[in-house]
């Protein structure tokens, strides 16, 4: 009985797997173009043609923004563009959840490249497209399996330009006669009846003629400038076949649930560890209360002591600090991992390891302390930035150690997650407009009588978006200050306009900036206050001087 349903059974398949067959050949003979899964999860060869033209879109827009591109709005829109091009062409339908977020991240990435562009967000932009693509294929966009998704588009890409050989050799459609005429013999005719009403007006004649003969000398000359070199041919069938891997990504692997997740098999197994582990958060928990109730009787209360260093205490000794939490965060990941999981006491390990957290929290605070004490005496800086995203992210890994500690999961769900808060916040750094953002709070604190922000004005380089903020200066009561900005403002004018007149042909439109665009106007605004006389140029040389031995004193 069961021999017969398994032919039974047999004979269905083979019969579907006939129906399927012969269904697309029926396809192939009307000139439809087929675009399945074959079995195994292998691509059919046939592409279709949403495909191709987002291929070839691919490399025209790669081509023009990066390729020809000058400046950092072209790659601001190539991080536009190519992902609603993959999400149009991919073969696969099942996409990560992630997808959106990538997409969100990319977005606002663009902007920040076509406000005021980096070779940090570039990169940045380079880092996320691969997740996009990684979460098109369906899989996580973890750092590790992203870094090893961009490896295999090179293969991938090789298997799928074999299927579109394969589609142009084997799997060629040839429309029938009857819809070839529908179309030619229509255009022929037009064609004829056109030609000889043009020669029955000489007028005419002669201005289609002159149009025709402007149209191909533009064409040749546009071939001349615009002509592929070997170099530029060799982008484009490198881009062509990365992204033929993109839009034909092999299957995805599946992960075990409970692995993926960091679900971890509950026993009742005693560690020998623990009394190691025990004894040593209990060291801790000692060091650190004693710790914290010196940080808190001194810089917290400002209470500071003999020969007190802002830069020691509130720079070097932030950092330090930093580098401690680091370091708890690590010891706690190796605590509670492998068999101290099982171990019937981990309930008490686990208070003391809440009490710790709680210490390590009053830390960060501190760490956050200190780094307010510096910015408050003399500014902020692009480094303080740093200093807080980097803070943010230890605090944000140590979050994910507790959370892994009270959840039981593994050492796998722990490192993806911390290497993902890392990522996130250098993607913060290169998508805020953290020049800008700068200059504002020392520009605000100036205004409102506190001048020893002024040192970061003249020890720091900026942006664009740096040099903007600083006009409200030229108001400042100040005079020291007000004299020494305008003086700088007018020496970025003289740059700017120096750097355009040097260019041999106007600027490109992929080089365009927002930023530089509205500094440029404000600048113009204000260029009747700035004459060009060598009188009025000695001046503010003399004023900038002034404004730099006032401002240093601060440093």
């Amino acid at each position: 009985m069961s021999q017969t349903a398994s032919a039974d059974n047999d004979g269905d398949a083979a019969e579907q797997i006939a129906r399927t067959v012969a269904a697309a050949e029926e396809q192939r003979l009307d000139g439809t173009a087929v675009s399945v899964t074959e079995p195994g999860g292998e691509l059919s060869c046939r592409p279709r043609f949403r495909e191709l033209l987002s291929l070839l879109l691919i490399v025209v827009i790669a081509d023009v923004t990066l390729y020809r591109g000058q400046g950092f709005a072209g790659p601001g829109l190539f991080f536009i563009a190519v992902p609603v091009l993959l999400l149009t062409g991919v073969v696969r339908s099942q996409f990560h959840r992630s997808l959106w977020l990538m997409g969100v991240l990319l977005l606002f990435l663009a902007a920040r490249l076509l406000w005021c562009g980096s070779l940090e967000a570039v990169f940045a932009g380079a880092g996320l497209l691969c997740g996009f693509i990684m979460s098109l294929s369906g899989r996580a966009p973890w750092l590790l399996q992203t870094v090893a998704h961009t490896a295999q588009l090179i293969p991938d890409g090789y298997v799928g330009l074999s299927h579109y050989y394969e589609s142009l050799s084997g799997c060629r459609m040839k429309p029938p006669e009857g819809r070839v005429l529908a179309i030619v013999l229509p255009a022929l005719t037009v064609s004829a009846f056109a030609t000889l009403f043009l020669f029955a007006n000489p007028d005419l004649l002669s201005t289609v003629s002159a149009e025709l003969t402007r149209l191909i000398e533009q064409t040749q000359q546009w071939l001349r400038e615009f002509a592929p070199g070997p170099m530029e041919l060799l982008f484009w069938i490198t881009t062509g076949w990365i992204a033929t891997g993109a839009l034909r990504p092999s299957a995805p692997l599946s992960d075990d649930p409970a692995r993926e997740m960091g679900l971890v098999e509950e026993s009742t197994q005693e560690s020998s560890l623990f009394p190691a582990w025990r004894n040593t958060l209990i060291s801790v928990i000692g060091l650190f209360a004693l710790y914290l109730l010196f940080e808190f009787q001194t810089l917290w209360g400002r209470v500071f002591p003999p020969g007190f260093h802002y830069s020691g205490y509130a720079h070097e000794g932030a950092a330090w600090l930093t580098v401690a939490l680091a370091l708890a965060t690590a010891l706690l990941s190796i605590v509670f991992r492998g068999r101290m999981l099982s171990d019937p006491r981990l309930s008490r390990l686990k208070r003391l390891a809440w009490l710790w957290s709680l210490e390590n929290l009053l830390l960060a605070i501190a760490v956050y302390h200190r780094l307010w004490i510096y910015t408050e005496f003399n500014g902020m800086t692009r480094m303080r930035v740093v200093g807080l995203l980097g803070m943010t992210s230890v605090v944000a890994g140590f979050v994910l150690v507790v959370w892994k500690i009270n959840r039981q999961r593994s050492f796998r769900w722990l490192i993806r997650r911390q290497l993902w808060t890392v990522a996130f916040a250098l993607y913060l750094y290169c998508v805020l407009p953290v020049d800008g953002w700068v200059q504002y709070y020392n520009v605000s604190s100036i205004l409102s009588g506190q001048p020893a922000p002024s040192v970061q004005i003249v020890a720091h380089e900026t942006s664009d978006e740096g040099w903007l903020q600083l006009e409200p200066l030229l108001t400042c009561e100040d005079v020291v200050i007000r004299e020494g900005v305008s003086a700088l403002l007018a020496d970025r004018r003289i740059e700017l306009e120096l750097a355009a007149s040097l260019e041999a042909s106007p600027e490109h439109w992929t080089a365009r900036q927002f930023a530089r665009e509205r500094l440029r106007a404000m600048l113009n605004h204000h260029r009747r206050d700035w004459p060009d006389d060598a009188g009025a140029a000695a001046a503010r040389r003399a004023a900038l001087e002034r404004f730099r031995e006032y401002a240093m004193q601060w440093y």
